[in-house]
């Protein structure tokens, strides 16, 4: 499968923060085979294990979160209308007008549209004022009587994968945040012959991450115990409006962040593996937080050296984020490297 296909396979999979379990046979059909074992824990992250055959091998962590941000239904009002509440960061900017799916209690999927009230209709005393999410109401077609059968308060809602190729290699659509980021990770890893590892490698696909900074990571981590880990999550594109700073630069390669929340030894070598292989990256400087799972891992149980890399990604946490194919495939490469890098694993195996 091409990595384009995968990252639009994994994306379109249902995962909104606390039903990323939803997604887990789905998600073990579409890459299980490449893996040796695959289990959830009791806090929903999905672990895939990929062995290297070498007994006391260094246990070697990506954690890649699977979660994604969506909403919960409220209450159900007559017409056929939702009331709903956000889960994790909506950009309530471009929520109005969006095409959403509703998943009822049997696993039905419901398409609604967030309704949006007509300029003609506004009160002079709140144009231009943008709505909170608990404002606006998810117009479905069906009677409330209907609804309310295959609802109910505290359903998920998601917004439709619809996915567009734009031009030069760039790729439009919901969930890429961070389900881009986990389809790298099962693309390098699922080409990497068992020998070739330096250890045994436990790819987490972590929950929580989009509602809770320390969410499902630091269980995930605590279970498994790992020598070393790479956390791999989108950054933010650098746009023209935006400030140079905090960004990273679209078709440039995967990015690795400098912080005082990751291990500076193995940011370094992961740096320079990446230079050696001619894999283009580029550096991102987050002082005192990466604002990913980074600083969770590297604190869970003794600690753990850790090393953040990023997929640069516009319009984060819309239903219309955007990827450049070019920085995914070179991000694969990263996370094929750091796995197979026995200078790396000498270095930290203890």
């Amino acid at each position: 499968m091409e990595l384009s296909e995968l990252i639009i396979s994994m994306a379109g999979l249902m995962s909104v923060s606390g039903y990323e379990s939803r997604s887990f046979e789905d998600l073990k059909a579409l890459c299980g085979d490449a893996f040796d074992e695959c289990h959830t824990d009791c806090v929903g992250n999905i672990v895939f294990v990929k062995k290297c055959g070498r007994d006391e091998a260094p246990a070697i962590l990506i954690d890649t979160h699977f979660d994604e941000i969506g909403m919960f239904v409220t209450d159900i009002l007559d017409g056929g209308f939702l009331s709903v509440t956000n889960i994790g960061g909506l950009d309530t900017r471009i929520l109005q007008a969006s095409d959403v799916l509703v998943y009822g209690n049997n696993g039905e999927k419901i398409f609604g549209v967030v309704a949006s009230t007509p300029p003609h209709l506004r009160r002079p005393d709140d144009s231009g004022k943008l709505k909170s999410v608990d404002k606006l109401i998810i117009d479905t077609g069906y009677s409330k009587e209907e609804l309310q059968k295959i609802l109910r308060v505290g359903s998920p809602v998601g917004f439709v994968p619809k996915y567009t190729e734009l031009q030069n290699g760039r790729l439009a659509g919901k969930g890429f945040d961070n389900k881009a980021c986990g389809a790298c990770a099962v693309y390098a890893l699922s080409n990497i012959p068992k020998e070739k590892l330096a250890g045994d490698v436990y790819l987490m696909f972590s929950c929580h991450e989009e509602t809770d900074r320390n969410g499902g990571a630091a269980v995930g981590t605590f279970n498994i115990k790992p020598n070393y880990a790479m956390v791999v999550d989108v950054n933010l594109g650098r746009t023209p409006d935006v400030e140079k700073f905090d960004t990273v630069v679209m078709d440039m390669g995967a990015s690795i962040t400098f912080s005082s929340s990751v291990n500076r030894t193995l940011t370094k070598m992961t740096e320079k593996a990446a230079k050696d292989a001619g894999i283009a990256c580029q550096r991102s400087v987050c002082p005192s937080s990466t604002g990913t799972n980074a600083t969770t891992v590297n604190l869970t149980g003794k600690g753990v050296p850790t090393v953040d890399v990023g997929l640069p990604l516009y319009s984060m946490h819309t239903y219309n984020e955007v990827l450049s194919l070019f920085d995914a495939n070179e991000l694969a490469r990263l996370i094929e490297v750091f796995v197979c890098d026995t200078e790396i694993a000498e270095v930290f195996a203890e």
